[in-house]
């Protein structure tokens, strides 16, 4: 279903407005990288600055572009229930393969509460959900009982994992069944995270260095572990700079000195990286023999 290197696409943006171009030639560029699927509208897509319209929009140009070659996860989380549903929905509509899920973040619910917000969306929108466990960002944690639960739902079928804790991929493993999809949230703990069973990574790198990241994948896959480890070692200086600022400035940073034409702005209240995180990005470019 899904598997692999999995970008989670930034958002191009000039002079305020969505780079629809750009966009389109950008998933062009990371399906002939050898990506095996994209997540449009994610944390690094900025989605949270997006309005309503832009966001149906950014999803669409994404499937269109992919034109099936390759599947769409389009982020769709939110904290009010009934807005994530209709994002959901509109992904649909849009011809998504599937919708991420967060749980609910600033209300903080209870376990009881993130099992009733994910469970009414799957239940209201027939379409693959993937659960997003991301406790640094949420403050909200799907604990492993509380997964459990919602993958006994037939179309719960996923979750990116950055909880940063490599033990739960074995515990989810045993509470959800081996049929169900564990992709790494993480880029730095990929290598371990799919030696327990993750069977790939959403990925920030592959947003610049697509094709090593699908080649790093595709190594796992295969059980090419020496492969895995020198291309691990290869992107990991990458892994690290690309988190030295605050997300996506230090990425969009990168793919403008790999791609001049693909612009760096950011949208309010994210800001440019600085000047230290903007070396550590060169190095590591350098280091991954990207420039």
């Amino acid at each position: 279903m899904f598997r692999g290197s999995i970008p989670a696409l930034v958002t191009p943006f000039r002079d305020e407005a969505f780079d629809e171009l750009t966009y389109r030639n950008f998933v062009d560029w990371q399906i002939a990288e050898g990506s095996h699927g994209l997540v449009p509208c994610g944390t690094t897509g900025e989605a949270t600055t997006l309005s309503a319209d832009e966001h149906h929009r950014v999803v669409a140009a994404c499937v269109e572009a992919a034109a099936g070659r390759v599947p769409v996860i389009a982020g769709c989380g939110s904290n009010n229930t009934a807005q994530a549903i209709e994002l959901t929905r509109s992904a649909k509509a849009a011809g998504a393969d599937a919708a991420l899920h967060v749980p609910p973040y600033y209300n903080r619910p209870n376990q009881e509460g993130i099992y009733a917000h994910l469970a009414a969306i799957a239940e209201a929108v027939d379409i693959p959900i993937v659960l997003y466990n991301v406790p640094a960002r949420t403050v909200t944690d799907i604990s492993v009982e509380t997964m459990a639960r919602l993958a006994r739902i037939a179309n719960v079928v996923a979750v990116k994992d950055a909880t940063g804790n490599l033990g739960r991929v074995t515990a989810q493993r045993l509470a959800c069944g081996t049929g169900f999809v564990q992709l790494s949230g993480n880029d730095d703990m990929a290598l371990g995270f799919n030696a327990m069973g993750g069977v790939g990574c959403v990925s920030v790198t592959a947003n610049v260095a697509p094709r090593l990241c699908a080649e790093f994948q595709e190594a796992c896959l295969s059980g090419n572990w020496a492969r895995a480890l020198d291309l691990q070692d290869r992107l990991y200086p990458l892994h690290a700079a690309l988190f030295t600022d605050a997300s996506p400035g230090p990425v969009k940073y990168a793919l403008n000195r790999l791609r001049p034409d693909f612009p760096s702005d950011l949208r309010l209240p994210m800001t440019p990286p600085g000047e230290a995180s903007r070396g550590a990005v060169d190095a590591a470019l350098a280091h991954a023999g990207l420039l």
